[in-house]
């Protein structure tokens, strides 16, 4: 089973720059996206192999995410009982063996001006997807906005007051992994450097792969040994986001 998650950064310009073209070939079983950035009304998509559903920001040209899939859900869910849910930050479906939650984790804003907001969303995620994975299986895809461990990003002394690096951020991603779940790219690649997800669009960041790994897919401890890859597909333009994959058994 193939999985994809890609922060789009707005999915009308990353339409013009090839979704499309990607999204059919990758031929994924689920694929999910954050940053939608548009409303039910601002887009048509070829996706007619795959059964869509979508969160949208009440606030215009903001956040959003999505899931495709290419069987039907047992239930959707695009909320996760926080505020922020207006923001559509997150779709939840339920399958036959797991549950997959696509995440656009909100960010702490520059000086960490919205650090309180971020972690009380981090507090009711955490409890949020625990409660699930008593039910079955969990899958975490999306931009989590935060870089785990130094090896996650190109400048991490620089970074350590930063919206995605500071200590509190990283304390509660801890905090999620240590409740029963898995990042599974580390599960494969525990030394791998240089791997990043995000650069930014300033001072040529990602032809100097001066980036940060903040995308991620995890999986509940007990299903782990399910995962065949975890990769990032840094070759794929089209936004400053690249997509992540995720293959089971």
């Amino acid at each position: 089973m193939k999985l994809i998650s890609w922060n789009v950064n707005g999915l009308r310009a990353c339409q013009k720059k090839g979704f499309e073209e990607y999204l059919s070939h990758s031929d994924a079983d689920i694929f999910c996206l954050q940053e939608t950035k548009l409303q039910e009304d601002q887009i048509t998509l070829d996706t007619l192999i795959y059964h869509t559903f979508w969160s949208f920001a009440e606030k215009k040209g903001y956040s959003g995410t999505a899931l495709f899939s290419k069987v039907p859900p047992l239930s959707v869910k695009h909320t996760i009982g926080h505020p922020l849910d207006s923001e559509g930050r997150t779709v939840t479906a339920e399958f036959e063996e797991f549950f997959v939650v696509c995440c656009y984790t909100p960010n702490s804003q520059e000086k960490l001006a919205r650090i309180d907001l971020r972690m009380d969303w981090d507090t009711a995620f955490v409890s949020y997807v625990s409660d699930l994975d008593k039910i079955k299986p969990v899958l975490i895809c999306g931009d989590l906005n935060v870089a785990h461990k130094p090896i996650d990003l190109k400048n991490p002394k620089a970074n350590e007051k930063n919206a995605g690096y500071s200590i509190q951020e990283r304390d509660d991603f801890s905090n999620l992994l240590q409740v029963g779940f898995t990042d599974s790219f580390r599960y494969l690649y525990p030394e791998k450097a240089e791997a990043y997800s995000w650069w930014s669009y300033r001072f040529q960041a990602r032809e100097k792969n001066i980036g940060w790994r903040i995308d991620y897919w995890l999986v509940s401890d007990r299903y782990r040994e399910n995962i065949m890859e975890s990769a990032i597909e840094s070759e794929v333009p089209g936004s400053d986001h690249v997509p992540v994959v995720l293959i089971l058994k």
